[in-house]
């Protein structure tokens, strides 16, 4: 176990080097970054002032252009009053200021272009400035923690012994939350408020043309979709933390997520508790409302059933979680063996239960359902700290 820790000590030093330079690169590239916004943010500023001489230009030209048309219609029915030097002024008055207006009008659409074109690349250069410091952020947080007392690590390696790779399977369960949230947010909300720029600034155009109906009906369609894009930013940041978990605790949040689950799922779902409710400590109430979203998550993908039962009982000192099934099934000895992929879910789960000094215990068989009984103290943090 010395040598084991002698081990560890040396790939942590080493990781520790490799993220320090990591992190230099990182930070050369946020500042490269920067830099590149600094100057598209001072473009854009320009050919946004530009595009506004030239719109008001236009205004202008347009005016004087109606008018010029005026004169030469006047001078060419009066053939009294006017020469025909006169008409012949007129008539290049007019020619003049149609051709200067259909230049400006071409200098206008090709600003606007520039315009919008800038505007998508400050949006690109903004999120890969963001990511750049989150993982920059990312990054010193976790060489605080490696730079700490490494004798600590030595201390928790030998009274882990199995579980040496469940750091490991933490980080790959957080990437692979991270990358369903990314998909989340770019395939919803970001994509819905991409279509919103595009259709305001239709809604620009339509007022310049003093379109006012189409105005007020692509205002009305926009306010829609304004509150489905709330609604769906909604939805994710109840995913990554339900606030209703610290205000009305864990029964009523957790009877919300199974009412949300049957209607996703088309799953019929009971939910059921025993004992006498109380509220647990915040990280508590967190650790059971994960393991029930886990295993309903699985059942959903793999098991194919059409009615599960969620059922928490309060116990003295305990809090006793069941959830069963009437899908496919499984054999449990045989899953275990492998350990693979499919059954990630019930091991990190499993995982998470031995950590909180629970128990877990898996009945099912093929075609018979599932049913998972966790127990877990709810006195377990007092030991911990």
């Amino acid at each position: 176990m010395e040598f084991q820790a002698d081990a560890i000590d040396r790939v942590i030093k080493n990781t520790i080097d490799v993220m320090e330079s990591s992190k230099y690169q990182i930070f050369e590239i946020l500042q490269v970054a920067r830099d590149e916004l600094a100057a598209l943010n001072k473009e854009l500023q320009r050919v946004m002032e530009e595009t506004d001489e030239t719109l008001q230009k236009v205004d202008k030209l347009e005016q004087q252009y109606h008018r010029s048309r005026i004169r030469l219609t006047e001078v060419s029915r009066d053939f009294v009053r006017y020469t025909e030097k006169d008409i012949r002024i007129a008539y290049e008055k007019a020619t003049e200021l149609q051709l200067e207006l259909m230049m400006t009008r071409e200098r206008e659409a090709y600003l606007r272009s520039r315009r919008d074109e800038l505007q998508m690349r400050v949006r690109s250069v903004e999120n890969s400035v963001e990511r750049a410091e989150s993982i920059g952020s990312q990054m010193s947080v976790v060489l605080e923690y490696l730079s700490g007392e490494l004798g600590q690590v030595t201390r928790i390696v030998e009274s882990a012994k199995n579980r040496q790779m469940i750091g490991l399977k933490i980080i790959l369960a957080q990437e692979e939350e991270r990358k369903r949230i990314a998909r989340e947010i770019h395939d919803g909300p970001a994509q819905m408020l991409a279509n919103l720029v595009l259709r305001t600034e239709i809604v620009e155009r339509m007022l310049v043309k003093q379109e006012f109906g189409l105005v007020q009906a692509e205002v009305i369609d926009l306010k829609g979709q304004v509150r489905y894009s709330l609604e769906e930013m909604r939805k994710v940041i109840f995913n990554l933390r339900p606030m209703a978990l610290d205000d009305l605790g864990l029964i009523p949040t957790l009877r919300k997520y199974v009412h949300d689950y049957e209607e996703k799922t088309k799953i019929r779902t009971s939910f059921e508790t025993r004992g006498k409710e109380h509220r647990l400590s915040s990280a508590m109430e967190a650790a059971v409302y994960r393991l029930v979203q886990e295993a309903l998550s699985n059942a959903a993908k793999h098991a194919y059933p059409s009615y599960v039962l969620v059922e928490i009982t309060y116990q003295a000192q305990l809090i006793k979680i069941v959830v069963k099934d009437n899908g496919l099934g499984f054999n449990v000895k045989k899953i275990s063996e492998q350990a693979n992929r499919e059954s990630f879910g019930l091991v990190g789960m499993r995982e998470r239960v031995e950590l909180l000094e629970g128990r877990m215990e898996i009945q099912s068989a093929e075609n018979q359902g599932t049913t998972i009984v966790i127990h877990i103290p709810t006195n377990v943090e007092k030991g911990k700290e």
